[in-house]
């Protein structure tokens, strides 16, 4: 687990002169040291057990327009030595990039509020109680109905960790993190048809879960659903995708705003800035600053804050998601959206992608929609974000008469995202966070719906 609060922080710090006493230009260093443990209980039996502990640093150095990046998990004096060099010699040997370089100095900071992205519950939790917690999830979706005869097992996650940055525009500065979660999935049969699903919790700490009950019952009635599904004739209609579904669609926008993708012009959205991209209902928000969710923390991976950035403001394309390199190649400024792991150089990321809550509950949106397909599961990654073609597996029920009919599967979804976005046409009041991108119950018209 992360040492004395500073240790990682000097660690970085003197990566960061050692590169500059090299004749380096530039400088930033990220390390990172944390815990995992995982367990998995199947039938009862505890079947996966691992601990582990990680930590390494990652450094990227700049000899005017040359860039050479390096990674070690030795973080002794000689080790961070060892890291300065082979990054000031992989840079010697690389080309210039004319839009390589760190924030400007004005650019770096972190916010100064306290964003309750750690909590020491989950570390004082002994392994016993997760593995404990694990089984009476899945023993909770196996006593929930006869039908439910099987089971992948009930699941806990955690992690802990401290991350520490420091740059030669003079900034450097630590946060620690802890996520924990837990899950049941659950197999359902009637006759020789067998259907699985799954739920499951996500905190911050381990307070924060849902009951494992609540969680294992849950599961099981989700898989129960399933059972009897059948095709339906291929036709045209509204297809809602509950919130878990519906998530996926708001990782599409991200695809599309990626700064990357914008400056190759593989994207449906380069060059459409501050255009009419999706129907009036249609809002979508980066927030990196929201206490306690999943994609918050205080500065980005360039040491730029994290900020609340407005995607898509009702239908209308507003930023994209941007780190100091792509906004460089587009003319623009950073968005602090900066991220990567330990090693090379950063790419783009997110913090809090979601589309806001609307006003409609599922019930109301069933009955605007009358007919159609209810989307639980979404199958395949036939996507294409430079043409806005769609076409995926899915299963979940069928809508009749505004309510919940029968359940389907084995259909194919295919549509155009840029057209599926203009033809949002409600928003659920569902919104929940089970993860850094999240969205409510979202009803699209107008969609090919492939089966029989």
């Amino acid at each position: 687990m992360p040492g004395t609060k500073g240790v990682l922080e000097e660690i970085a710090n003197r990566a960061v002169r050692l590169a500059v006493e090299r004749g380096a230009d530039g400088a930033e260093c990220t390390v990172y040291e944390g815990e995992e443990f995982e367990t998995t209980v199947r039938m009862g039996e505890t079947e996966v057990v691992k601990e582990s502990g990680s930590r390494g640093a990652g450094l990227r150095v700049l000899f005017g327009k040359r860039s050479g990046s390096s990674y070690s998990s030795d973080l002794t004096e000689d080790g961070v030595r060892a890291l300065v060099g082979q990054a000031v010699d992989i840079a010697s040997i690389t080309t210039d990039d004319p839009h390589a370089g760190l924030p400007e100095p004005e650019e770096l900071g972190s916010l100064e509020c306290d964003l309750q992205l750690y909590h020491e519950d989950i570390r004082l939790l002994a392994a016993a109680e997760k593995i404990d917690l694990a089984r009476r999830a899945e023993k909770a979706a196996l006593d929930a109905d006869p039908r439910i005869t099987n089971s992948e097992g009930g699941n806990f996650n955690s992690n802990a960790g401290e991350h520490a940055f420091a740059s030669s525009g003079g900034f450097s500065a630590a946060y620690r993190t802890s996520t924990c979660s837990l899950s049941a999935v659950p197999v359902a049969k009637n006759g020789d048809r067998m259907e699985r699903d799954f739920w499951y919790s996500v905190a911050r700490k381990a307070g924060g879960l849902e009951a494992p009950e609540l969680i294992g019952r849950k599961a099981a009635e989700r898989a129960l659903r399933r059972l009897g599904a059948r095709k339906v004739p291929t036709q045209r209609v509204a297809v809602v995708f509950e919130p878990r579904a519906a998530r996926s669609l708001v990782g599409h926008v991200f695809e599309a705003v990626h700064g990357e993708a914008v400056y190759r012009k593989a994207s449906i959205y380069a060059g459409r800035l501050g255009e009419q991209v999706a129907s009036e209902s249609f809002t979508v928000i980066d927030d990196g600053t929201l206490p306690g969710l999943f994609g918050s923390s205080p500065f980005d991976d360039e040491g730029v804050p994290t900020r609340r950035t407005t995607v898509i403001d009702k239908g209308v394309l507003g930023s994209y998601l941007l780190n100091t390199y792509t906004a460089r190649k587009l003319g623009l400024k950073t968005t602090g959206n900066a991220s990567r792991g330990i090693t090379g150089n950063a790419g783009v990321g997110h913090g809090n992608l979601f589309l806001p809550a609307g006003v409609s509950s599922v019930d109301e949106i069933l009955r605007q929609v009358g007919t159609g397909l209810y989307v639980t599961e979404l199958i395949g990654f036939g996507v294409n974000i430079v043409t806005g073609d769609y076409s995926r597996g899915a299963a979940g029920l069928w809508i009749e008469n505004g309510e919940l009919a029968f359940p389907v599967s084995e259909v194919t979804i295919a549509g155009n995202l840029k057209d599926m976005f203009r033809n949002v046409v409600a928003v659920g009041n569902d919104l929940e966070f089970r993860g850094s991108v999240a969205a409510p119950t979202i009803a699209v018209e107008g969609l090919t719906v492939s089966g029989q």
